[in-house]
């Protein structure tokens, strides 16, 4: 997990471009992480975007 969202955002879009998945960006306590949407079941992490490899950036919120 890391702390720097700026960051976590380039490694979401750019894992999402590598695996032609849609892959979240979340928040869990104070660090952000990503994973591929399909594997999200925690209630305990906030989804703040979702970056499909084919229609970009999309803010859940």
């Amino acid at each position: 997990m890391q702390h720097d969202l700026s960051l976590v955002q380039k490694h979401a879009w750019n894992l999402a471009r590598t695996l032609m998945t849609p892959i979240v960006l979340f928040k869990s306590d104070d660090e952000y992480g990503v994973l591929p949407a399909d594997e999200v079941e925690d209630a305990e992490i906030v989804i703040l975007f979702e970056y499909d490899p084919y229609t970009g950036a999309h803010p859940v919120h």
